[in-house]
This record gives C-alpha cells, sequence and structure tokens, in this order.
C-alpha cells in the first residue's frame, strides 16, 4: 500500500502538494509513482520565472523502465527547482514526500483547494 499523507493535495497523474505558510506550493511525485516508475535515473525540472497553466506538462521524470511527464497541478509561476533532486534522483525513490521537484507561486490559490484530499487520492489509486 502506497503512502499517502493527508496532509497533502494530489492530481489524478499522480503529482502532490503542499501548501506552505506563505502560499506558495511545494510540488512533487506521490509515492504510489515512485513504485509505479521503478528507479529513477533523471529529473528535468522547470526553470525558476516559468509561467505554468494548470495541467501543463512542465517536467520530466525518468526511471530505467520509462519517462513520463509531470504536469503543473495549478497554473502559477515555478519559483524554484531541487537541485539536490536533480543531482540525485534516486532521492525520490527513497522518499518521494521528501525529495520535492518544485516550487510553484499559485496564480488563484483557491485552485488549491478543487485538488484531490488523501482520501479521493486512495480511491483513485485503488481503482489502478
Amino acid at each position: 500500500m502506497s503512502n499517502v499523507p493527508s496532509t497533502l493535495k494530489y492530481t489524478k497523474s499522480h503529482e502532490w502538494i503542499r501548501v506552505e505558510d506563505d502560499g506558495t506550493l511545494t510540488i512533487g511525485v506521490t509515492d504510489h509513482a515512485q513504485e509505479a516508475l521503478g528507479d529513477i535515473v533523471f529529473l528535468e525540472l522547470p526553470e525558476a520565472g516559468r509561467a505554468l497553466s494548470a495541467g501543463e506538462a512542465c517536467a520530466v521524470i525518468e526511471s530505467v523502465k520509462a519517462a513520463s511527464d509531470i504536469y503543473a497541478p495549478v497554473a502559477g509561476e515555478v519559483i524554484a527547482n531541487n537541485q539536490d533532486a536533480i543531482d540525485a534522483p534516486e532521492s525520490v525513490n527513497a522518499d518521494a514526500y521528501s525529495a520535492w521537484l518544485f516550487k510553484l507561486a499559485p496564480a488563484n490559490a483557491a485552485d488549491v483547494a478543487a485538488l484531490m484530499d488523501a482520501a479521493a487520492y486512495e480511491a483513485e489509486i485503488a481503482q489502478a
């Protein structure tokens, strides 16, 4: 069973979203996603300053099995990416919820409320 922290929001495309105290969003891939991908060997993350639309493919995660896109959960501007994760992509396998990928300043904070909570995400992955 995948680890699905109740404090986070989730997308159908297996991103997790943590809302920070300042309203920015920290985004990564879920434990379920890293398990499905297998050994992660490469990450391509969006640069700070890039404007993203909700649902836009903005990053790539590659494993020994496949390459997958990572999508912006909401519209906004990238404010940081995780160079440590780029340098050590296997860190996502070790702890998917510590190895964040990028941070986003949302264009509309209310958009975050429309994302799935842990119960909804658990139901989503149970159907897969």
